[in-house]
């Protein structure tokens, strides 16, 4: 019993110096600090975008490269539910969207859908979109021949616009 009175006893007055310790840390050393790790998240997000640059420019080369983009006419009155495209026969992307992004795309937005690799030479887009305007629900669906060539193709694909509920073009 009185081992463990002396080791409590020990304990207790260890523990006091090591608390004045920990209060004597400025408020100027833990701010030293916060900064630190501020600027080290900093840097690692800065090499992370650096990689994803990397990367997609690794795996997709200019020379094989397209990518898709999704817009929707601004005050059209038009509300896509979900798309879905192929390229030559073979589903590439899919989306169903949510209310947040449907009145993102409403307000300007641009959605990239797809991004990869085909060789050069035509090609068939498929695009089917179901979606609303003027309060009824539609399916619509639009073949496009994509011509593939050396840099890369970029294709806009605009929803409710123009009287068509699908339009394609490409730079």
């Amino acid at each position: 019993m009185n081992n463990i009175r002396a080791t409590f006893t020990i304990m207790i007055l260890m523990w006091i110096p090591l608390s004045s310790w920990s209060a004597s840390l400025s408020r100027e050393q833990i701010k030293g600090l916060d900064e630190q790790v501020q600027d080290i998240k900093k840097d690692v997000l800065s090499i992370s975008a650096e990689l994803n640059l990397l990367e997609e420019k690794l795996l997709y080369p200019s020379t094989s490269q397209v990518s898709l983009f999704v817009s929707v006419m601004k005050d059209g009155g038009y509300s896509p539910d979900a798309v879905q495209i192929k390229i030559d026969g073979k589903k590439v992307a899919h989306h169903i969207y949510s209310f947040k992004e449907v009145d993102a795309l409403r307000r300007g937005g641009v959605q990239r859908i797809y991004t990869g690799n085909i060789r050069g030479g035509k090609h068939t887009l498929d695009v089917s979109v179901i979606g609303k305007s003027g309060g009824s629900k539609n399916k619509s669906k639009k073949t496009y021949t994509l011509n593939k060539g050396v840099g890369p193709k970029l294709v806009e694909i605009s929803l409710g616009s123009g009287g068509s509920p699908i339009n394609i073009k490409d730079q």
